[in-house]
């Protein structure tokens, strides 16, 4: 019999001196496992899970999870918790984000994922979803920027954060999640977007339906005059995590294989932005499945993340975006090791002064 971990509750593993952690991402479009040790770095992964389940398909049509789609993902979830248990995981949170937020059905199948799997998932919040985004990533915002327009386009939602920076005062790393000025949480992401839309033969027309569509949403972004008179006065970027930009880094790249080594971080002008952008639009559906960056998972997605992009960028271009390929998961575990004093020096933390790296 299993014993599922509950949203952030601890477990004793009896294995090694430090404990491990989890994070779980389950999306709409995708399911994500990461369990890592902390360290004087932050923290080490040392194992990982992600699977394609699409569970969100077909809601913005029925407002259900098909049998179908959850069967998939009930499936990934299985994996996922034997990890769980054969790492010996002290320290967990588990979330559900849109899919299961949207869907009528949405409570019933987080309680079929207890009962066949022993695991609790937590449906977290759109804001809460924003603010794990923002704390995966801080550690790539540049040290020297005014601000950040942070956006996370998922397969349900986008969530799109400014992140103030004019009066950090020295501040970097997970403190940086203090500097919140306004968040937004759009009901599009790349499988609802593409399911109205249509994401495998798009010509230019639908696919300037698409950012009509996202730009509908974004009018109503609190303070977005004031964020646009920041960007105005320079010292601002943008920081995307995403399928959507993590792919446009690769395909600029010239990647043959994806790589995470050379994609986490890196920086693209507005112009090789624009670039890849039309470079894509210009693949036929046959090409975007054969390109390594891109494949036959997100080949029918990954213009309508494309659009979504687009449509920020129209509303509020900076002239640099990092690329993230790290999110949610990340942020979970910062947070989780925040909370638990992995890094403090001299405040009583579990691990003490020997684990003080900055996230």
């Amino acid at each position: 019999m299993r014993t599922g971990l509950r949203p952030g509750v601890r477990a004793t593993s009896g294995r090694g001196v430090d404990p491990l952690y989890a994070a779980l991402d389950l999306g709409t479009n995708n399911c994500r496992l990461l369990i890592a040790r902390p360290d004087d770095r932050g923290f080490r992964v040392v194992d990982a899970y992600s699977r394609i389940v699409r569970l969100g398909e077909g809601v913005g049509s029925t407002g259900l999870l098909s049998t179908q789609a959850m069967d998939r993902a009930v499936e990934a979830l299985d994996i996922c918790q034997r990890k769980l248990e054969e790492r010996g995981v002290a320290r967990a949170r588990l979330i559900a984000t849109e899919a299961c937020r949207a869907a009528a059905n949405g409570l019933d199948f987080i309680e079929r994922v207890r009962a066949e799997t022993g695991m609790t998932l937590e449906v977290v919040s759109r804001e809460t979803e924003a603010r794990l985004a923002v704390a995966g990533c801080v550690t790539l915002v540049d040290p020297a920027a005014d601000g950040v327009i942070l956006f996370d386009i998922g397969g349900g939602s986008s969530e799109i954060v400014w992140l103030d920076l004019r009066n950090r005062c020295g501040a970097r790393g997970f403190a940086l999640t203090r500097f919140i000025r306004s968040w937004a949480s759009l009901p599009v992401g790349v499988v609802n977007l593409a399911e109205r839309h249509g994401g495998v033969d798009v010509t230019p027309e639908v696919f300037e339906a698409m950012v009509r569509d996202v730009e509908g949403h974004l009018a109503g972004f609190a303070l977005g005059e004031d964020l646009s008179a920041a960007i105005r006065g320079g010292g601002v970027h943008m920081l995307g995590t995403s399928g959507t930009v993590t792919t446009l880094a690769g395909v600029q790249l010239g990647l043959k294989r994806y790589d995470r080594r050379r994609v986490d971080g890196a920086w693209l002008e507005s112009g090789q932005v624009s670039e890849m952008i039309d470079r894509l639009r210009q693949m036929s559906y046959e090409e975007r499945v054969n390109n390594p960056c891109i494949g036959a998972d997100r080949a029918d997605l990954v213009l309508a993340g494309c659009a979504i992009l687009e449509a920020i960028r129209r509303r509020w271009n900076c002239e640099r975006l990092r690329v993230a390929d790290r999110g949610l998961r990340e942020g979970i575990l910062t947070e989780l090791m925040a909370a638990d004093g992995v890094w403090s020096k001299g405040k009583g933390g579990r691990w003490g002064s020997r684990n003080k790296g900055k996230t």
